[in-house]
């Protein structure tokens, strides 16, 4: 078994990554991902990703909020501390409207992005995933598990062919910024 994790090609033009993309596909030859400085529309249906599911955290993170507001206002106006102001009834919802309201967007927006932080293993002083600094630069990275495909002299051509300016195995799973 080689050292080699995992193949890497480079690109200049998103056109023709995309077209690198195709070649792979055609050959059926698995891309483990793609590396871009920029979004490219599309990509994401041409790889075969599902459909993201941070609305549905979202929608979640929103009705908690929404019930933390509403408890809390029973418990402080109601069971608490009920005040009569000006004969209105103890929980006068008109007026909590505001508040719940901001509760809502607050637990949705906090919990979306620690959803996102937790899915993406962003976390404080975690390495960062990158398989090339140039990726994030001006290169568009095909990257592929060497160790699922094991022609790799057939990868190679097929990414050179494709349009690939370069072509690097590499070894180490990450390259760290250090």
């Amino acid at each position: 078994m080689s050292n080699i994790k995992y193949i890497l090609g480079h690109f200049d033009d998103p056109d023709v990554m995309m077209h690198g993309i195709d070649k792979l596909q055609e050959n059926r030859i698995g891309i483990y991902d793609v590396y871009t400085p920029m979004p490219i529309h599309g990509i994401e249906n041409k790889l075969g990703y599902k459909r993201s599911r941070l609305p549905i955290a979202a929608f979640c993170f929103g009705i908690t909020g929404t019930l933390a507001a509403i408890s809390m206002i029973y418990y402080m106006m109601v069971y608490d501390w009920p005040v009569n102001i000006g004969g209105k009834p103890y929980l006068a919802m008109p007026n909590f409207v505001p508040v719940t309201f901001e509760l809502t967007v607050l637990f949705a927006a906090y919990g979306m992005m620690f959803t996102f932080f937790y899915a993406n293993h962003f976390f404080p002083g975690r390495a960062p995933r990158v398989m090339d600094l140039r990726a994030s630069n001006d290169r568009f990275v095909i990257a592929i598990d060497a160790q699922q495909n094991t022609a790799h002299e057939t990868i190679d051509s097929i990414l050179r062919d494709a349009g690939a300016v370069e072509v690097k195995h590499n070894e180490r799973k990450y390259v760290s910024y250090e």
